[in-house]
C-alpha cells in the first residue's frame, strides 16, 4: 500500500513538472505577438522574499561593430527592428524567433556601466516574463554567439544590430549582411 501511494504521488510530481513546463514555453513557433505592458522603474518580483540576482548592463568594444552594450557576462545584446520603442515598448520576438534571439530577462535591481540609467527599463513579454529595454528597445541576446564579445548576429537579415548605449544600432561596414548563418525572422 505504501508503495502504491509513493508511485501515485511521484506520478503527480512529475505530471505537475510537466505542466510547468510546457505552460511557460511560450505559443508554439509564431514569430510575433502583440507586446505587453511597459516599465520604465527597476524590475523586480512583487510578493516575493527572496531578491532575484541583479542585471548587468555594460558597454565593451567589439571587433568590427564598436562600442555596444553586453549583459553581465559579456555577451552582446541586440535589437530587433521589428520591434516597436515609441511610443510603447513591445517585443515582436516569439516562438522560434525568441528560441534564436533569446530575450534579456530583467530580473532585480539593474546595475548600468557606461550607460545612462535613465535609458534602461523593461517590458512585459505576452508570456509574463520581463524584458530589459534600452531607450524603449528590447534587448536580445544572439543563441550563435558563444563566447562573450562575440558580435555574429549583427546585421542579420538587415534587422538585428547590436545595440549602442543610447540604443541606437550598431553600424558596421558588414550591416546587411547575413553571412552568420542565423535567420533575420
Amino acid at each position: 500500500m505504501l508503495r502504491n501511494q509513493r508511485i501515485a504521488v511521484g506520478a503527480t510530481a512529475g505530471v505537475f513538472a510537466l505542466a510547468l513546463a510546457v505552460s511557460g514555453c511560450g505559443s508554439g513557433s509564431s514569430n510575433s505577438g502583440s507586446g505587453g505592458s511597459t516599465s520604465t522603474t527597476s524590475p523586480s518580483t512583487s510578493g516575493s522574499t527572496a531578491q532575484p540576482a541583479a542585471s548587468t548592463l555594460s558597454t565593451a568594444k567589439v571587433d568590427k561593430v564598436g562600442t555596444v552594450v553586453v549583459d553581465g557576462k559579456g555577451f552582446v545584446l541586440y535589437r530587433f527592428d521589428k520591434d516597436t520603442a515609441k511610443p510603447t515598448p513591445r517585443s515582436n520576438c516569439y516562438g522560434t524567433c525568441a528560441a534564436q534571439w533569446p530575450p534579456a530577462p530583467a530580473t532585480g535591481n539593474v546595475t548600468v556601466k557606461g550607460i545612462d540609467k535613465s535609458l534602461v527599463g523593461s517590458v512585459t513579454r505576452n508570456d509574463g516574463t520581463r524584458q530589459l529595454t534600452l531607450a524603449g528597445w528590447p534587448l536580445y541576446r544572439y543563441a550563435k554567439d558563444d563566447e562573450p564579445h562575440e558580435a555574429y548576429g549583427q546585421g542579420i537579415g538587415g534587422i538585428w544590430f547590436a545595440a549602442t548605449p543610447t540604443g541606437a544600432k550598431a553600424m558596421t561596414s558588414d550591416t546587411g549582411n547575413s553571412s552568420g548563418g542565423g535567420s533575420g525572422y
